[in-house]
C-alpha cells in the first residue's frame, strides 16, 4: 500500500503525537481483550494475542500503514475464528474490535492516499465477507448480519468524513498558495512599476537635462564669439562626457523598462575604464594615480565584481572633486588571496572643504558603495586619514585566479 508524499502529514515525531494514539489503543485493547474473554468466551491467549494487535495496528499505522494493516487484519481473522457459536450478534467482530477497525481505516483515510484508503476499507468489507463464508465453525451468514451491517455503515460514515476533511484542508491549502501567488504577483507588478516610473523620471528629468548639456556644450563654438581654442576643446570634452553619459542613461532606461532585458543591455563598465574616470578626473583639476599590480591584470575577474569595484572607484573620484578639490588622489588595485583589494586615497584638499560625512547633510554615496561591495560578496571600510584626506578600501571576492 503506498503512501502519499503530498497528501499525507508528516510522521509525528513529537511525544503528545503518540501518547494521542498510543493511550486510547491501549485502554481499547484493555476492554477489548476482558470483554472477549470473559463475556464471549474467548480463549484468554487468542483475546491477548488479538486485542493487543488490533491496538497495536493503530499506533503502528502512524509510520507503516501497509504494516498495520497486516496486523489489524490478522487480529480481526483471530477473533473471527476464536469467538465460539452462539456468543450472540458479535460474530465476526466484537464491538470494540469492530470500533478498532473502524478506527483504522479512517485513521489509514487520513494518512494516506484516497486510493490507498478506498483499498483498505474495500479489503476490509471482502475480509469480513470471506470469514463468514469460510467458518470453520460452521456458523450462517444471518449471525454475521447484525455486527456486519453496523460495521458497513458506521466505516462507510467515518471514511466519507475523513474524505470530506482531506478535501477540505486541500482546498484550503490551494487557497493559501492561490493568495500567495496572487501576493507575489502584486509585488512583481509594484516593483515593475517602481522600475518604470523611475525610467520616467530618469527620462523627464536627468536625460532632458544632459541632452540640454550636450546642445549647449556643442553649440557653444557657433554662440560664443572669438572663443579661444582652449575653451572650444573644453566644451568638446564636455559634450563627449555627456553623449556618454546619455547613452549609458539609454541603456539604463531600457534595462528598468524591461525586467527581462538581455544581460549585454546593461551598462557594466569594468576595471579596463578606468583610465577614463582618471583622465575625467584630471580635466577637474584632481591629478589621479593608479598602481594596478601584474597580478590583477591576469587575474579572471568576475564581471559583478569588475563593475562593483569601477562604480566604488567613481564614486570616490567624484566624492574627491566635490569635497576635496585639487586633492592629490591614488588608485591602488591588488589581490591578496582570492580577493581584489581596492583602496582610493586622497590628500588633503587645496582648499577649505566639507566633511565627505558632515552630520545634517543627507548622503547616499558611501551608503550606495558599502551596498555594492556588500552585493559582490565583500566588505567596504571607509574613514579619513590622520596626515588628511580621505581612505576608501573595498574588499572584493573573486574567487580564484585565471
Amino acid at each position: 500500500m503506498a503512501r502519499s508524499g503530498s497528501n499525507r502529514g508528516p510522521v509525528p515525531t513529537k511525544l503528545w503525537w503518540w501518547l494521542g494514539t498510543g493511550l486510547p489503543a491501549l485502554a481499547l485493547a484493555f476492554f477489548n481483550v476482558a470483554v472477549a474473554a470473559s463475556e464471549l468466551g474467548v480463549p484468554p491467549a487468542a483475546a491477548f494475542l488479538a486485542g493487543i494487535g488490533q491496538s497495536a495496528a493503530l499506533v503502528l499505522i502512524l509510520v507503516r500503514p501497509r504494516a498495520a494493516t497486516v496486523l489489524q487484519f490478522s487480529a480481526v481473522a483471530v477473533f473471527a475464528v476464536a469467538i465460539p457459536p452462539g456468543s450472540g450478534p458479535t460474530w465476526p467482530l466484537t464491538v470494540l474490535g469492530m470500533i478498532a477497525l473502524v478506527a483504522h481505516v479512517g485513521l489509514v483515510t487520513v494518512r494516506t492516499t484516497r486510493r490507498a484508503a478506498l483499498t483498505v476499507w474495500c479489503a476490509s468489507l471482502l475480509l469480513l465477507v470471506l470469514l463468514v463464508l469460510v467458518d470453520p465453525r460452521g456458523r450462517s451468514v444471518s449471525d454475521a448480519l447484525p455486527i456486519t451491517t453496523v460495521y458497513l455503515l458506521l466505516s462507510t460514515v467515518v471514511v466519507g468524513l475523513a474524505l470530506a476533511v482531506r478535501r477540505w484542508r486541500e482546498i484550503r491549502g490551494e487557497l493559501a498558495g492561490a493568495r500567495r501567488d496572487v501576493e507575489a504577483e502584486q509585488s512583481r507588478r509594484a516593483v515593475a512599476e517602481e522600475r518604470t516610473r523611475i525610467a520616467r523620471e530618469l527620462h523627464d528629468v536627468v536625460a532632458h537635462s544632459m541632452s540640454v548639456i550636450h546642445m549647449q556644450a556643442t553649440s557653444a563654438s557657433y554662440r560664443i564669439k572669438n572663443l579661444d581654442p582652449e575653451a572650444k576643446a573644453e566644451f568638446g570634452r564636455i559634450a563627449a562626457g555627456a553623449r556618454s553619459t546619455l547613452g549609458e542613461m539609454r541603456q539604463l532606461l531600457a534595462v528598468l523598462r524591461d525586467e527581462n532585458a538581455d544581460a549585454e543591455l546593461a551598462p557594466v563598465p569594468g576595471l579596463g575604464r578606468l583610465a577614463e574616470l582618471v583622465e575625467s578626473a584630471g580635466r577637474a583639476g584632481v591629478p589621479v594615480e593608479v598602481r594596478e599590480a601584474d597580478a590583477v591584470r591576469a587575474a579572471a575577474v568576475p564581471e559583478s565584481v569588475a563593475l562593483a569595484a569601477y562604480r566604488i572607484a567613481q564614486e570616490s573620484l567624484s566624492n574627491v572633486i566635490r569635497h576635496a578639490p585639487g586633492a592629490r588622489t591614488t588608485i591602488c588595485l591588488d589581490l591578496e588571496g582570492s580577493d581584489l583589494v581596492l583602496s582610493v586615497v586622497n590628500d588633503a584638499a587645496t582648499r577649505p572643504a566639507p566633511s565627505m560625512e558632515a552630520p545634517g547633510r543627507s548622503r547616499h554615496g558611501l551608503p550606495g558603495m558599502r551596498e555594492r561591495a556588500r552585493l559582490a560578496g565583500g566588505s567596504l571600510e571607509t574613514g579619513a586619514r590622520g596626515e588628511g584626506g580621505y581612505r576608501v578600501a573595498a574588499r572584493l571576492p573573486i574567487g580564484g585566479r585565471a
